[in-house]
């Protein structure tokens, strides 16, 4: 007489089958599905492991598969008929519009005024001068800065056909490919646009362009909040943002919203760490003597207050300035052979490359990757 099937035979069969990794049986490892069906001589359910990288995986199926065919009927139709599941599926890699990009990193501020296009320049050029890819955005769209400070205002823009399709030629310098709107618009004249339309040219920079394989692109963000964030995120998962402020308290209290917009709910970019610049004043001819102009420690405080890393502290020295303005980041001097303390400023930022290097590895081992957001 054929045996009636009902779902605790197939419950105690499987109770035969040990899992190799802690020797509990699949029931009392709560491995198998609540889903078992049955219908006629044909049995099936699924399995539950917690990874697809088990190593087990088959051979408990196949174990399964004998005891069901042992303890419950030898006629039972139940090979191929068990599902695998995971609990702790691995994250599919999400999709980044650059894929010979390693990390994307944006440079913000909470107000204008503050140096950050100064930090994203100089922060670039540090990087590629410790022999990193690096790749520059200016995405300050109503205040490109990058061509000045790079010496590079008349550049024109070339196409190069790469794969079968044209891309954007990024103008190269100093061991950087870089790309701002300055290069599309009169210098000399405002740019007024909509926000659609500065969203959309913003895009082309980012997806029409051939930036190739980068170890870091980095990216000037506007100051502030507004719709060029939205669609920096929305656009290119943001490995993680660096956050520039000066200690004063007004610098500060924006700093604070340009974190939290980030670290919100529906943002949920990593913050790498907050640059103090301007954090004093140093005379050139005096380099060991300090002046708090804006307060002192601000920077250092607010991190304390957030639980965000300080990444450097930068001093003001009219030599950066001067050096922007001439088209020559002062790290540059690093290249030079010059004592490090002859040029304390060019060290700041080298120092700061060097801790975002350590900030990046430091996310991307604890954290998964990153993903465009969806901002609805």
């Amino acid at each position: 007489m054929e045996q009636h099937l009902y779902p605790n035979l197939i419950l105690d069969a499987l109770k035969t089958v040990r899992y190799p990794g802690n020797g509990k049986n699949l029931v009392e490892n709560e491995m198998v599905e609540d889903d078992i069906r049955i219908d006629g001589r044909q049995v099936s359910f699924s399995l539950i492991f917690d990874r697809p990288t088990d190593p087990f995986i088959r051979s408990v199926v196949r174990a399964a598969e004998t005891a069901i065919t042992t303890f419950v009927a030898p006629d039972v139709d139940i090979k191929g008929r068990i599902a695998v599941k995971y609990r702790h599926p691995v994250a599919e890699k999400p999709v980044s519009p650059l894929p010979g990009v390693k990390n994307i990193i944006g440079v913000s501020s909470g107000k204008g005024g503050v140096g950050k296009s100064t930090v994203a320049a100089n922060l670039a050029v540090a990087l590629a001068a410790k022999g990193y890819k690096v790749g520059l955005l200016d995405a300050d769209i109503f205040g490109p800065s990058m061509p000045k400070m790079f010496g590079v205002e008349d550049e024109k823009l070339f196409i190069t056909n790469q794969e079968g399709k044209d891309y954007i030629e990024p103008v190269s310098k100093f061991g950087i490919k870089m790309l701002s709107i300055g290069f599309v618009v009169d210098k000399d004249s405002a740019v007024l646009w909509r926000g659609g339309m500065a969203s959309n040219a913003l895009k082309q920079l980012i997806t029409e362009a051939w930036w190739g394989d980068l170890d870091y692109f980095v990216i000037d963000m506007p100051p502030g909040t507004s719709d060029i964030h939205l669609t920096l995120v929305q656009t290119l998962p943001i490995t993680g943002v660096v956050v520039v402020s000066t200690p004063q308290e007004v610098a500060l209290a924006d700093a604070r919203k340009g974190i939290a917009m980030f670290t919100g709910e529906k943002v949920n970019v990593p913050i790498l760490g907050l640059v103090e610049n301007m954090a004093w004043f140093t005379p050139a001819p005096h380099p060991e003597e300090k002046y708090y102009i804006f307060g002192q420690d601000g920077g250092r405080r607010l991190c304390e207050e957030t639980g965000i890393k300080l990444l450097a502290q930068i001093p003001l020295v009219a030599d950066i300035c001067q050096k922007m303005d001439n088209g020559t980041p002062v790290t540059l001097n690093l290249g030079s052979g010059t004592e490090a303390s002859d040029n304390p400023e060019a060290q700041a930022f080298a120092d700061l490359a060097d801790n975002v290097v350590k900030a990046v590895d430091a996310r991307n081992s604890m954290l998964p990757p990153t993903t465009v957001v969806e901002v609805h």
